[in-house]
């Protein structure tokens, strides 16, 4: 095939032509996989990696890295993929990014690194799949690289406190403990990894990977205390009487949003975050193995757009939904979720309704769901989003039977440990106030992640994280003598 010529540094030099396509990724049948919490995509074998991987140009610029929140050198762990020297590449992901096998999987790559990417530049060529060549590199370190012991140096006797292992708490803890700083995680669920754990299905990211990244952390000596509520079982105060010398919060922003529309109290009415806490963290796709149960019935509508709608919507699918389906306000081009989530959930018999609203929710004589009433939308002009404002249809009502209505129009700031912590700035929404180094009002105290932003990405959070454990380096050094 004519394709794309590859030099060093660059384009149009006289070496191999380059595939313009990327290599796909394998995957479960649609037909089989609406049926198991199975992972979906399979992963590259080596020669799909080594193939991907020769698609890569090694330009003198590294655009993908600037694209990259946490920084990983791309082009260097890719061209030693290009060589089969997976430690290599292995070692190169890590030196930035101790959660590698879940950024492969749920990162949204195409609209970061690999939107950045020269070769997707050129007319006809789609970017290098580098998040699947990044999760093909981590499997490999999971299944062959020794956990390295000697990645912490010696402690420097500081305790730090990080509460929250989330994604965010996560990295701020690993990145202190290769600082040498005492760091404890604190963390409310009897399980770790916050939204990776409960939020993220099984399908798309496997609880196995997560607990096992995590190991990565232990292996740099951060310890974690376990089913610690923060604002309950201790406050920062608690934590400074106990030698910490400074927190970071990662507490996430795990309060539901409901529509205020008549009907949400109706039994079979529930948000995502505890949809898909029951089944992921609760293990009720594995019921009755498990405790847990969800009553399904055998028609579902999710409200929203963005992933954990797309998430919501399959994980129904999978738990034996006759007709799930999508009820979306603006239209498909406006819908915030990865295209790839919605493609998969497209393939698998998930249906949508865009340009749909609810208005009520309607009830039986038990108060229980027994149907939505939504009104048609057309778009206006553009709101402060960008996105334009979805407006009603007149007498466009009608009402769908359903059993269980699973609202995921996003989520705000839990004030369960923010009420508790004087002097703690708040913005209007509840969410913690920091600079540009992540600090707050409170000097000892940092925060990233969603407590900070709102409702984000996995790697954004870890970028905070990231970002924060270098000026909590910072400011715990300015304090030397005083500690």
């Amino acid at each position: 095939m004519q394709g794309v010529r590859q030099r060093k540094g660059g384009l149009n030099s006289m070496a191999k032509p380059v595939n313009k396509k990327r290599t796909e990724m394998p995957a479960q049948d649609p037909k089989v996989r609406a049926h198991n919490f199975n992972e979906v995509a399979t992963g590259y074998t080596e020669a799909d990696a080594r193939a991907e991987a020769d698609r890569c140009l090694q330009c003198k610029k590294r655009n993908c890295t600037e694209g990259c929140p946490v920084e990983v050198p791309i082009p260097e762990f890719i061209a030693a993929v290009q060589k089969g020297d997976y430690p290599t590449a292995f070692r190169t992901i890590m030196s930035k990014n101790l959660l590698p096998a879940i950024c492969g999987r749920v990162c949204p790559q195409e609209t970061q690194c690999e939107s950045f990417c020269t070769l997707g530049k050129v007319k006809g060529s789609e970017p290098v799949a580098i998040g699947r060549l990044e999760r093909y590199v981590a499997d490999w370190g999971r299944e062959h690289a020794p956990p390295d012991h000697t990645a912490c140096p010696m402690t420097n006797g500081i305790k730090v406190a990080v509460i929250g292992a989330g994604p965010a708490g996560l990295t701020c803890a690993g990145e202190l403990a290769r600082l040498g700083y005492e760091v404890t995680v604190f963390e409310a669920f009897h399980k770790l990894g916050g939204v990776l754990t409960y939020g993220i299905p099984e399908f798309r990211l496997p609880k196995a990977i997560v607990q096992k990244e995590v190991q990565n952390l232990t292996c740099v000596g951060v310890k974690f205390a376990l089913n610690q509520v923060m604002g309950k079982a201790l406050d920062v105060n608690d934590l400074m009487k106990k030698g910490y010398k400074a927190v970071f919060v990662g507490v996430g922003a795990g309060l539901p949003v409901f529509m205020k529309i008549p009907g949400v109290e109706l039994n079979g009415v529930l948000s995502a975050n505890e949809f898909l806490t029951r089944v992921n963290l609760m293990k009720a796709y594995k019921f009755p193995e498990a405790d847990t149960m969800v009553d399904i019935g055998k028609h579902v509508a999710v409200v929203g757009g963005g992933n954990v709608a797309m998430d919501s919507a399959r994980t129904a699918l999978r738990l034996g939904g006759d007709e799930v389906m999508v009820i979306y306000r603006r239209s498909e081009e406006e819908m915030p979720a990865r295209r790839e989530e919605y493609h998969h959930a497209v393939e698998e018999g998930i249906k949508f309704l865009f340009l749909t609203n609810p208005t009520k929710i309607l009830g039986n004589a038990d108060g229980h769901v027994n149907g939505i009433e939504v009104q048609s939308m057309t778009l206006g002009e553009p709101d402060r989003s960008g996105r334009r404002r979805p407006v009603v249809v007149p007498g466009s009502e009608k009402t769908i039977p359903v059993d269980l209505v699973i609202m995921a129009i996003g989520t705000q700031a839990n004030p369960l440990f923010t009420k508790v912590t004087p002097g703690l700035k708040l913005n209007e929404w509840g969410y913690i106030e920091v600079n540009d180094r992540m600090q707050s009002s409170l000097p000892y105290l940092f925060a990233g992640g969603d407590i900070v932003t709102g409702s984000a990405t996995v790697i954004s959070a870890m970028a905070a994280g990231r970002k924060a454990a270098a000026s909590m380096h910072e400011y715990l050094q300015s304090l030397k003598g005083k500690l």
